[in-house]
C-alpha cells in the first residue's frame, strides 16, 4: 500500500476513494430502492480509474448494499462463491 499523499487522520486504505468518480456525482444512484436500477451507477463504474479498488475494498468488508467496483450485492455474492 502507498502512503504517498498521506494526510494525518486520514485512512490510508481509503485514500482511492478520492479518486473515485462516484464520489463526484449523486450517491443515490449507488444506493438504489430494492428493484430500481443499477445501469446510471454501473456506467459511471465502467470509466473509473479506481474500480479495482473499490471492488476489492467492498468484498474485503462484506459490503452488503450499493454498487461497488461496478457490481451490484448479489454479483459480489456470486464472485465470492466462485472464489
Amino acid at each position: 500500500m502507498s502512503f504517498v499523499g498521506w494526510i494525518e487522520g486520514e485512512d490510508p486504505e481509503l485514500m482511492w476513494q478520492e479518486r473515485s468518480l462516484c464520489a463526484q456525482t449523486d450517491p443515490e444512484s449507488f444506493f438504489p430502492e430494492k428493484g430500481g436500477s443499477t445501469r446510471e451507477a454501473k456506467k459511471i463504474c465502467q470509466t473509473c480509474s479506481v474500480k479495482t479498488e473499490c471492488l476489492e475494498y467492498a468484498l474485503a468488508h462484506d459490503e452488503r448494499f450499493g454498487i461497488w467496483g461496478g457490481m451490484s450485492e448479489r454479483e459480489r455474492r456470486k464472485l465470492k462463491k466462485r472464489a
